[in-house]
Formats: C-alpha cells, sequence, structure tokens
C-alpha cells in the first residue's frame, strides 16, 4: 500500500516473505517514494533478485505502467518526477507519452522471473479514495499467472503444514536431518499379479499413506521413487537432533501400522504389502528445493543418502532398521518413550540376506531394530 505520493505505507507478511526469496521477511522502505533511489536500492538488496533475471528490468516495467499515475502525482512536472526517481527510469520519464489515469491499471508482468522461471504474475494497481472522491492511496495487488481452480487445487490438495515446511528449504543449504527410505517389498511379484489398474491403486494408498504419517511426524516428504518414499526430519526447524530421530523412527512405525488397513482396502492379505524401511542420520546433507516448469520437489545429497538406501534395501521381511548414529541422537527420555533404549547393533554388512551393494558401501553401519 502507498500513500498518494506513491511512498511505501504497507505489505503483507506473505508479499515480504515471497520477495525475501521465502527465507525471510524483506525489509521495506517505509515513506519512501516507490521508485526513489532509496526504495530501489533497498529493493536491489531483496533475495529475490538474487534468484530472478533483472531488478531493473522489473522496475522499468512496472514504472511504465505506472507512469500515467506518476506523472498525475507531480501534476505532470517530468523534471519534478525525474529529481524523485531513481536515473534507471530517465529515458522513460523523457520517452512515455502523456496520457490519462484509469480508475484501475492491470498488467501481466514479462520480465519477472524467479529459480529460471518465468513467472507472469499479474499487477492491479487500484486508487484508494476518501468520502470526497480524493484520492488518498493506492493498492499494488500481486496475482499468480494460474487461475485460482488451478491455485486452489494446488493448495487444497496439499497440507499446509508440509507447504509451509517446503518454504524453510527454497535455498538449498547443509541441514543436519534425520532420513527416512520405506519401499514395498516384492513389488515386482504384485505388479505382475494385480491388474494394473488395482496395482496403480494400491501404489497411490501408499503415497498416501506415507505422506501423511511423515508429515504428520513433522517430516518433509522427498522423492518417489516407484512405491518407494523418502523423507527428511530436520533437526534446524523440527526441535534439534533427537525430535528429528523420534520423529523420523515415529513415521516408520505409523505407516507401519497402516499397511494392513492398505491391504484391506486392496482385497490382499497384510503378509503380502510389507514394507522395509531404513533409518539413517545425515550430518553432512545439503538438502533444498528442486523447482522446474512442471514440477517441484524436495531433495538431499550427500553420502549418508545413499547409506539410507542401502540400509533399507537389507531390511528384508518388513523390517525396519535404524542406524547406531540415529538411535545415539535420542535423548535417554526420547529413547526410552520409544522402548529402544539398551539396544545392541549388528554391522550391515553382517545381515543375513545383506546386498552386495550393502556390503560393498555400507558394511560397517552398525543398525539395530526398531
Amino acid at each position: 500500500m502507498f500513500d498518494a505520493s506513491f511512498r511505501y505505507l504497507f505489505a503483507t507478511e506473505d508479499w515480504r516473505r515471497t520477495v525475501g526469496g521465502l527465507t525471510g521477511l524483506c525489509s521495506i522502505p517505509l515513506g519512501e517514494f516507490y521508485f526513489g533511489t532509496v526504495a530501489y536500492d533497498v529493493a536491489d538488496r531483496w533475495p529475490i533478485f538474487g534468484h530472478s533475471s533483472d531488478h531493473a528490468a522489473q522496475s522499468r516495467e512496472g514504472f511504465e505502467r505506472a507512469f500515467p499515475v506518476l506523472l498525475s502525482i507531480y501534476d505532470g512536472d517530468r523534471e519534478a518526477l525525474r529529481a524523485a526517481s531513481h536515473p534507471v527510469f530517465s529515458d522513460l520519464i523523457d520517452d512515455l507519452p502523456d496520457s490519462p489515469t484509469r480508475l484501475a491499471s492491470t498488467y501481466q508482468q514479462t520480465s519477472a522471473s524467479a529459480w529460471g522461471i518465468d513467472m507472469g504474475n499479474w499487477i492491479t494497481y487500484l486508487p484508494v479514495r476518501d468520502g470526497d472522491g480524493v484520492v488518498i492511496g493506492y493498492v499494488r495487488f500481486t496475482t499468480p499467472a494460474a487461475g485460482m481452480s488451478l491455485v486452489g487445487t494446488v493448495a487444497s490438495g496439499g497440507d499446509v503444514r508440509h507447504l509451509a515446511r517446503v518454504q524453510d528449504v527454497v535455498t538449498a543449504d547443509r541441514r543436519p536431518a534425520a532420513i527416512l527410505f520405506a519401499d514395498l517389498e516384492a513389488s515386482t511379484t504384485l505388479s505382475r499379479t494385480l491388474s494394473t489398474t488395482d496395482y496403480f491403486n494400491l501404489a497411490r494408498r501408499l503415497v498416501r499413506a506415507a505422506d501423511q504419517c511423515v508429515v504428520d511426524a513433522g517430516g518433509v516428504v522427498g522423492r518417489h521413487l516407484g512405491d518407494g518414499v523418502t523423507a527428511f526430519f530436520l533437526a534446524e526447524t523440527i526441535g534439534g537432533e533427537s525430535r528429528a530421530a523420534r520423529s523420523c523412527i515415529e513415521a516408520a512405525r505409523s505407516l507401519r501400522e497402516a499397511l494392513p488397513t492398505i491391504a484391506a482396502r486392496s482385497n490382499l492379505d497384510p503378509d503380502e504389502v510389507v514394507f522395509r524401511f531404513g533409518l539413517h542420520w545425515g550430518s553432512t546433507l545439503y538438502v533444498g528445493l528442486i523447482k522446474s516448469i512442471a514440477r517441484s520437489e524436495v531433495t538431499a545429497l550427500g553420502d549418508e543418502v545413499n547409506e539410507a538406501a542401502r540400509i533399507e534395501a537389507c531390511a528384508k521381511g518388513g523390517r525396519t532398521l535404524a542406524s547406531k548414529s540415529l538411535v545415539e541422537r535420542l535423548s535417554r527420555q526420547d529413547a526410552k518413550d520409544l522402548g529402544i533404549d539398551g539396544v545392541s547393533y549388528t554391522l550391515l554388512g553382517d545381515l543375513e540376506g545383506a546386498t552386495d551393494k550393502a556390503r560393498r558401501d555400507a558394511a560397517t553401519i552398525s543398525v539395530c531394530d526398531v
């Protein structure tokens, strides 16, 4: 929101978080002319422009669209407008024609991009008038290029808690976390014995249940690999290392408890729907959001991710194997609450049925059943 002289009055937290690159609330230069040097220099430091194409191009596009209003504010005096504006707009002040102001001005941005994606946001300027019809300020609205039906489909289909957690990892960084890998055992047999429709419905039920268990436990859902699930429980956002490790174990247990119901809904015996679980701790995970024009997903890179996959592959028969490095992140009370205090460990390479990859890549990792 701006006053009658187009000076900053207010910005919503959602807008400040967006231009803050989803990493925090950006500062706004209250009382400064929106297109002035001070405001422009403040905006130039907003994190969103560290991810986008051209701050100057976006600002010039906005100045051009708002020019009739700006010129009217300065009573048609272009030199006065030039003196109040940042030099990046000087040529526009010379070249843009006089034109009448409108009750509202709406345009679709052509210069806005973020994370390499053209945004195409819609911008609307509305004047605010007092009871006598005098303009006392302006409101600027930004709406996405997608219509509300699409936005509603995406937002209503997701858990708000998870959507908020994803915002915490928009910028990739090192983030210690508990790692959960889970995969359907004997999936090849099921895919061949069930009709394609029935197998698809089974996979959908499993993915939905897995995601719900992860979100309810405070985690972030990672990539879905076939019938497999990955998830991360970040120490920095969930309340510390013990809380992250405990939540990872609780998510695995919740999913394991949900499997008989999923089997029954799929007209299968409980012993036909079995998951392997591998839980591990990642001290040096590099976690972030990968965005493209078609999708966005949280992913993590690091040796511990590969090790978690090796642990899961060895958890045959529906076992839930957790590494020593994860279990020993638990506080004494959390371990007691989970009923896994005083456990003993086995080297992954010594497990009966350990895979060749596990023996090659992670043989010396200590694991136990949880």
